[in-house]
């Protein structure tokens, strides 16, 4: 089953957000919708800036943890690619 590896980011925030998932729009929804009691509750609007498939859940936990450890700019670099 493919997984998808999102960043979004927050105007209001300044501040990106990663994650993986099996269904990009609907997460995305999720982090915006009025119910989302976690980190992304506040800083709506989140814009999707990147969404990567991977085949597998494995492989998509592998970028996920790359790109949570990188830091402002190279996460910008990289989104930029």
């Amino acid at each position: 089953m493919d997984y998808y590896v999102y960043i979004i980011y927050s105007e209001s925030k300044d501040t990106y957000y990663k994650g993986i998932t099996n269904n990009s729009k609907r997460r995305l929804y999720e982090h915006n919708s009025k119910s989302n009691s976690g980190y992304t509750k506040s800083g709506k609007p989140w814009v999707e800036t990147l969404v990567i498939k991977k085949p597998n859940k494995d492989k998509a936990y592998l970028l996920e943890k790359k790109l949570k450890n990188l830091n402002r700019k190279r996460l910008e670099d990289f989104i930029e690619k």
